[in-house]
């Protein structure tokens, strides 16, 4: 099947990236969310992405302008996925919200449409249990920041149809990222490996054994790591780093995934990193 129309659900962080990153590989893009003020920020936040882009000499203004009209903001559900080949869901990591969003998307979609989660560890079997569509149900995990990352990890639920797979794997072609195929389990490959890491560097922040700076400085001096955990876990966001830590907790039951307490107060604080201008690092 070729795909040529996408509808992403959720303006934010992951959903406005998403959004561009498929824009920029010629795809029209319906962008859908819950509110216009949400809309509109996620809207502008692609704007002022292509418009860095311009100003720093990666593409002519109106490269930027062509992307900018394949992009269509929409509160309504039926406007959004009537019409497409593909729904790529990107709401928050809870997975009540998520099976709510699917009920109300399954009487709108095409027969043919396939449901893409964005889940960075949540179960795709699970999801795909309350739709009519299990087969062509799919978990194509992207990274933050979605129009620099490459990497997108696609995990088949227990239905998933091989075809879907082979589509899905076309698509991440296309949108200039490289698949990785990987079975379902919590916290798939990469956080199953990250998450840890991150956490036992909050723990040792914890504890006073050094500064945020001195334990990002040492990871990325010692590990040869791009950027220190702490500043990764800012850039991840705060409250989504803590939603998969405890859904990695609750599925495995071992200490290494056990959220810190003092991740627990700067999310009730509300600082949740890059994204609130204040996180292990000031950013305002």
């Amino acid at each position: 099947m070729e795909m040529k129309k996408i509808a992403v659900i959720g303006a934010g962080l992951m959903g406005s990236g998403i959004a561009q990153t498929a824009a920029q590989s010629g795809f029209q893009v319906n962008l859908i969310d819950v509110e216009q003020r949400f809309l509109d920020k996620g809207i502008s936040t692609i704007e002022k992405n292509l418009q860095r882009s311009v100003e720093k000499g990666k593409m002519p203004a109106s490269d930027a302008d062509a992307i900018r009209s394949r992009i269509k903001g929409t509160l309504s559900m039926s406007e959004a996925a009537g019409d497409v080949d593909v729904v790529i869901e990107a709401v928050i990591e809870k997975m009540d919200l998520k099976k709510t969003l699917y009920k109300e998307l399954e009487p709108v979609a095409k027969d043919h449409t396939i449901f893409a989660t964005n889940t960075s560890g949540l179960s795709i079997t699970e999801m795909a249990s309350i739709t009519s569509r299990p087969d062509r149900f799919i978990g194509m995990h992207f990274f933050n920041p979605v129009p620099v990352m490459k990497l997108v990890e696609i995990i088949k639920g227990f239905a998933t149809s091989d075809a879907t797979v082979a589509a899905i794997k076309d698509l991440t072609k296309k949108m200039g990222k490289t698949g990785i195929e990987v079975l379902e389990a919590p916290g798939f490959v990469v956080n199953r490996i990250l998450v840890p890491m991150i956490t036992e560097a909050i723990f040792v922040l914890q504890e006073g054994l050094a500064s945020a700076a001195e334990i990002d400085e040492g990871m990325k001096l010692g590990a040869n790591h791009p950027m220190g955990p702490l500043a990764l876990a800012d850039l991840v966001g705060l409250d989504t780093l803590l939603n998969v830590q405890q859904h990695l907790y609750e599925e495995f039951g071992d200490s290494k995934y056990r959220p810190p307490a003092l991740l627990k107060k700067m999310v009730r604080a509300g600082r949740l990193g890059r994204k609130s201008g204040k996180g292990f690092y000031d950013y305002k």
